[in-house]
C-alpha cells in the first residue's frame, strides 16, 4: 500500500502512538515523549527521536519499529534521526504514560528526584528523601532494593505493605 497524499504531522503522530516501547510495551513511543518532531523533507518523512539516554539498548529497535510502522502505513521514504540534544527527560512522559506505567506495575518517576548514588533511596533535588508509591496498593511504605531494575532505566523496589516487588522508572 502506498499513500496518495502526504499525511500531516498530527496523522503521523497518531500512527506513531501505535508503536510500543520494546522494553515497556504498554506505552508507546509518543507516550514516552521520545518523538521530538515529524516533518517532510522533499519526499522523505523525517522523524526526530531522542532516546531516553544515549546508551539505551532499545534505541535501534525503536528506530527500526518506527520505520517499519510508517512504511506499513504507506510512506515510501522514511528517515529516523537520533537527536541527543537536548537530552530526554522523564518530564517528557505524558500523563497517560504515567497512568499506563502504574497499571502495568511500574511506579512512574517522581518529578524532581534522582537516585542517590551513596544509598538506596530516592531523593528530591536538594536532598530531601521522597517516598515512591507502590503501583499496586499506592502505599508509600516502600524501599529501594537495588538501583538496578529489569532495565537500565528502572530501579528495583519492594512495598512494605503488600510485600510485592516492583520497578520504579528512574527520574532523569
Amino acid at each position: 500500500m502506498v499513500i496518495e497524499t502526504r499525511p500531516d504531522a498530527a496523522t503521523v503522530r497518531d500512527w506513531l502512538a501505535e508503536v510500543p516501547d520494546p522494553e515497556i510495551p504498554v506505552i508507546s513511543v509518543t507516550d514516552l515523549g521520545i518523538v521530538r518532531d515529524v516533518g517532510w523533507e522533499d519526499d522523505t518523512l523525517v522523524v526526530g527521536v531522542t532516546p531516553t539516554y544515549s546508551g539505551c539498548p532499545a534505541v535501534a529497535v525503536i528506530e527500526l519499529e518506527i520505520d517499519a510502522h510508517l512504511r506499513a502505513k504507506g510512506v515510501e521514504s522514511v528517515r529516523v534521526e537520533r537527536r541527543l540534544s537536548p537530552p530526554w527527560s522523564t518530564d517528557w512522559l505524558t500523563e497517560e504514560a504515567r497512568e499506563k506505567l502504574r497499571g502495568y506495575g511500574i511506579a512512574p518517576p517522581v518529578d524532581g528526584t534522582a537516585g542517590d548514588v551513596g544509598s538506596l533511596r530516592a531523593v528530591r533535588m536538594g536532598g530531601a528523601e521522597v517516598a515512591v508509591a507502590c503501583p499496586r496498593c499506592a502505599s508509600t511504605k516502600t524501599q529501594m532494593v537495588s538501583r538496578h531494575g529489569s532495565t537500565p532505566c528502572k530501579a528495583a523496589y519492594r512495598c512494605g505493605d503488600c510485600l510485592e516487588p516492583f520497578d520504579y522508572f528512574k527520574c532523569i
